[in-house]
């Protein structure tokens, strides 16, 4: 019989404390830790990073920000799939001041800087297509699960599809359960508790309170799944 290989694919979301995992995992595997992003191909772009995969034989660790998509069947590969999840209201605020100092030419980096945080969720909120203020999380898990059913059920059905599904608010916690997923298969891996660009997702002053029911209002969806992961892995 063929050996199965075994890798990681990280789903890396933005602002979501991918960057500091993707530390871990580069700490272990070194330039076996690749990472590339990819076209969003109207929701799908799983044989993108299926050929991805296929192309970099030795690589261990595979961590994109962009891959949409139901989650690679290859044959002769098993597949680790990890995804960080945030409470989002935190997570748009993080990502509001990432951008407000990032230096970059980027729609939102010009945004960010030009407005106040209220102006940046309205002004994202408008734009056609864009989710980054609305739902974000919930809109990539459920393109792993394509059907005609409502985007919270098929978000559901894509963090049920994960292997590792970790926690922001608990991240050692996520180690621990990265840990039980990774040993059998690589039994020298090492998780310790790393943080890395990070951004203080506070509020800077009293939040407006008509600006924190719009935030509520546009995440239900990454609200209630945030919620399920907080109460399944004892985040709370």
């Amino acid at each position: 019989m063929p050996k199965t290989r075994t890798i990681v694919l990280h789903y890396h979301l933005f602002k979501n404390a991918g960057t500091s995992l993707d530390r871990i995992f580069k700490k272990n595997f070194g330039d076996k830790w690749v990472t590339h992003e990819f076209p969003t191909k109207g929701g799908n772009n799983t044989p993108l990073v299926t050929q991805w995969i296929l192309g970099n034989p030795n690589a261990v660790v595979f961590s994109t920000h962009t891959a949409v998509g139901p989650i690679p069947k290859i044959a002769g590969v098993n597949i680790i799939t990890v995804m960080m999840l945030r409470d989002p209201i935190s997570r748009i605020r993080s990502a509001y001041r990432f951008e407000r100092n990032q230096k970059s030419d980027s729609w939102g980096a010009n945004l960010a800087k030009e407005t106040d945080l209220a102006g940046y969720v309205d002004a994202r909120l408008a734009r056609k297509g864009d989710r980054q203020c609305r739902n974000f999380q919930s809109d990539r898990l459920a393109t792993m699960f394509p059907a005609k059913v409502p985007e919270l059920q098929r978000a559901m059905e894509g963090f049920n599809s994960l292997s590792v599904v970790g926690l922001v608010e608990d991240f050692d916690g996520t180690l621990k359960r990265l840990r039980e997923a990774m040993v059998p298969h690589f039994p020298d891996f090492e998780a310790e508790n790393v943080k890395a660009n990070t951004t203080d997702a506070k509020p800077e002053q009293e939040e407006d309170p008509v600006l924190l029911r719009r935030l509520i209002e546009a995440n239900v969806y990454d609200r209630a799944i945030w919620e399920t992961a907080m109460d399944k892995f004892g985040g709370r």
